[in-house]
């Protein structure tokens, strides 16, 4: 086990807020303490006492949670934190404004790390500032371990896993939908898409990492044959159906080929990736397209524009904090669908992969995708050629994230869809 010497296996930072309750409540919940030492921590040890108390009454195996108090604004205190545990999995964003610290604070004390950030920006710059030194330090520093882009990111891993199994080639090109689901949009995730917007009017460097499909690559490698997320409506070759733009495509399709990167390329340097909204058949499914292109696109304009950006983030967006009630994160759903595309030796081959859950995406399913992403880390069930370095789901920690998420209710399957 990495780290054996510290007190704490994980410490869920920022755990009195909405998700990084529903994170904490969730490892209380599935682990007791003789499988894995889990404190809560923030910068209000009053506050960081009640959730303790709560966590303990909601549960028969812990009599005490710890709790750890340290600021974002004081290094020293996030570096006495990190020296003390296995992997820091923290909720607080947005990161382009409260994360860099913490990260800094685990690259220094060759410590585990794992997020949900959305930010592109914020990672390209991670990226550049920590990846040597976090590699050096055999610290892995793991981006987007939620909804963004858990499962676009190792449904990719599945299919293209499957292909190299099944027919002894990757998959060339791999179509990311996202079928549907249900489920609520968190303050804080609000707030770091505005954060994404502000950055990118304001930071040349944040709208080049926006622009370039490439921008999360290793330095050197930023450009490729990918044109990058689909802007209109399109019809399908894969599938026969007319798709629209999906709104996560920006991030989870940087992620995708970054893993593709940093696993030196087994998908080849010519590996496409797209994701992208079904939205059926005929004049209907065109309609649908046309109409969820023009909203997305709309919506993208309006936040390009100063004032329009500050009156959306003040009255449309819910405030941070906010979020769902445990029934509602516990109600939702989401299916995301890999279907990718390849040549083996006796001919073309598509491999499909299934990745969902019963749960609110956002919450319910993030919770346990953050969650278990943080005890892979720290017991070391990993499967990644990688020791350290600024990762993804699918290169720093791989399908044993998956072999965990199926035992707590995920779909996550790949299987073969047929000869073209």
């Amino acid at each position: 086990m990495p780290n054996a010497d510290r007190t704490h296996d994980i410490v869920v930072w920022g755990a009195t807020g909405v998700a990084g309750r529903f994170v904490a409540e969730y490892l209380t919940e599935r682990y007791a303490p003789d499988d894995l030492s889990i404190a809560v921590g923030g910068r209000n040890r009053e506050r960081l006492d009640a959730l303790a108390t709560d966590l303990t009454a909601r549960s028969d195996a812990w009599d005490d949670v710890p709790v750890v108090v340290g600021d974002a604004t004081d290094p020293e205190s996030l570096r006495a934190i990190a020296r003390d545990t296995r992997v820091v999995c923290t909720t607080v964003g947005p990161y382009t404004t409260y994360g860099t610290p913490l990260v800094e604070a685990c690259v220094e004390t060759g410590t585990d790390y794992c997020d949900l950030t959305g930010e592109v920006n914020w990672v390209r710059e991670i990226i550049d500032r920590f990846h040597d030194a976090a590699v050096d330090a055999d610290a892995r520093i793991v981006h987007s371990c939620g909804f963004d882009s858990v499962p676009a990111d190792l449904g990719t891993l599945l299919a293209q896993s499957f292909a190299a199994e099944t027919f002894g080639a990757p998959c060339q090109t791999v179509r990311i939908y996202l079928e549907g689901g249900s489920g609520s949009v968190s303050g804080g995730t609000m707030a770091s898409f505005g954060e994404l917007f502000e950055a990118a009017d304001t930071d040349p460097l944040a709208r080049q990492a926006l622009r370039n499909p490439y921008s999360l690559a290793p330095p050197g490698e930023r450009s490729g044959v990918d044109p990058g997320e689909q802007r209109r409506p399109r019809r399908d070759a894969l599938r026969s159906a007319w798709t629209a733009p999906s709104p996560m495509a920006a991030v989870n399709e940087r992620v995708v080929r970054r893993s593709n990167a940093l696993l030196a390329y087994p998908w080849g340097r010519e590996f496409r990736c797209t994701e992208v909204v079904p939205t059926g058949n005929g004049v209907a499914g065109a309609a649908t397209a046309g109409l969820v292109a023009a909203g997305l696109g709309a919506f993208t304009a309006a936040m390009s524009v100063a004032p329009l950006r500050s009156a959306i983030r003040r009255y449309a967006f819910p405030d941070p904090g906010e979020g769902p009630t445990r029934e509602e994160a516990d109600a939702g759903h989401f299916l995301i669908r890999v279907l990718g595309q390849g040549v083996a030796a006796d001919g073309p081959s598509t491999v499909e992969a299934e990745f969902g859950a019963d749960r609110d995406p956002g919450y319910g399913a993030t919770a346990r995708m953050l969650g278990e992403s943080a005890v892979c880390l720290a017991t070391g069930d990993v499967d990644s050629p990688l020791d350290g370095g600024v990762l993804t789901p699918a290169s720093g920690i791989g399908l044993p994230l998956a072999d965990r998420l199926r035992e707590v209710g995920f779909t996550a399957s790949a299987s073969d869809a047929g000869r073209d």
